[in-house]
């Protein structure tokens, strides 16, 4: 099963460096670094603005767990809003490319 987690970051530079490291460690096979994302939230009771990156990590289902962890451990910010979700479907193409980061 296939999975996909979802994470912002300040900048472009923090955004490539970390998603390389997750390339690099195998726990996720792809990250789709979105430029110029505007989050609008709630933060210690005043509502707030940014200028993020957005990222899009694509991995197995079975690195879940272990990938938001290393995520969560490497990211700059003290709380990162880090979300992880096993896919209900995915081609078979995709699901054999990610399956193979679990060797």
């Amino acid at each position: 099963m296939s999975a996909l987690i979802w994470t912002v970051f300040a900048d472009k530079q923090q955004a490539a460096e970390i998603s390389g490291k997750l390339v690099e460690e195998k726990l996720v096979a792809c990250a789709n670094m979105m430029d110029g994302v505007t989050s609008l939230f709630l933060w210690q009771g005043t509502v707030d603005t940014a200028n993020e990156v957005g990222v899009l990590f694509k991995t197995d289902g079975t690195l879940l767990n272990k990938a938001v962890a290393r995520l969560e451990a490497l990211h700059p910010y003290n709380t990162p809003a880090i979300l992880g979700w096993k896919c209900d479907a995915s081609a078979g193409a995709t699901a054999a490319w990610l399956k193979d980061l679990t060797g």
